[in-house]
Parts: structure tokens; C-alpha cells; sequence
């Protein structure tokens, strides 16, 4: 039975608790994985919209919309790229028992904080004062 240390006395989360951690970042990373296949699959599928049969002006209207949408869809894959490698280094830093540690502080990151941002590295503290 692990002893119970003030939060702000304690230097590094407990196992127990970095285990908590790392089941909500796996939880995660799945659905951020299953999320960027499907923009993947969006990325690589024709439009069932198709425009054979409307006019040329029609058919310029809507290749400038598709150019668009997959443009989205990159930007939005590459930042569910980014999400999933932030969380992948999450997981890192649990197994170095270095996870919750602001790395502008040293101190401890909120644990309300790292469950609503579990890839942070910095605490509300040192986010606010811009470091």
C-alpha cells in the first residue's frame, strides 16, 4: 500500500497513478489512430459525387471545392499525426517515471490537468507565464 504524500510535497506521481495515466493515453492514442485511418481513407477515396454529366463550369466549382477538402484533410491528419507522436512521447516519459513533471518548473503538473491534457509537459503555471 503506497503512502499518501501531499500533492505538493510529492516529486513524481506514484506507479499506481502512472498507470492510471498511461491507460488514458492508450485509450487515447487508439482513438486518435482510428481517426486519422479514417481521414486517411477519406484522403484516398474518389468523389461519389460524381461530375461527368454536369458542365465545365460545374465541374471547375467542384474540383476547386475537392482541392480544398483534401487540403482539410491533410492538415487534420497531420495534426492527428502530431496528437498521436505527442501522446507516444506521453508514454515514454511514463516509463522513464518523468511524466507529470513541467519541464519549465520541475514541479508536478496538476493530475486534473494532465487527465484533460495527458501529452502536456508544462503546468498551467509555466503555460501562462509563457515559457
Amino acid at each position: 500500500m503506497e503512502k499518501q504524500i501531499p500533492a505538493s510535497e510529492k516529486t513524481r506521481y506514484s506507479d499506481n497513478e502512472l498507470a492510471e495515466f498511461r491507460a488514458l493515453i492508450n485509450s487515447k492514442i487508439k482513438i486518435a489512430r482510428e481517426e486519422l485511418d479514417s481521414l486517411v481513407s477519406s484522403m484516398n477515396s474518389t468523389n461519389p459525387n460524381g461530375t461527368d454529366d454536369t458542365s465545365g463550369a460545374y465541374q471547375t466549382l467542384e474540383d476547386g471545392a475537392a482541392t480544398l477538402e483534401k487540403e482539410s484533410l491533410h492538415q487534420l491528419a497531420a495534426r492527428q499525426k502530431k496528437f498521436i507522436e505527442q501522446l507516444e512521447a506521453a508514454l515514454v516519459r511514463i516509463a522513464n517515471k518523468t511524466y507529470g513533471v513541467c519541464r519549465s518548473t520541475g514541479k508536478l503538473i496538476q493530475k486534473e490537468r494532465l487527465m484533460a491534457v495527458p501529452h502536456t509537459t508544462m503546468s498551467m503555471e509555466a503555460k501562462l507565464r509563457g515559457d
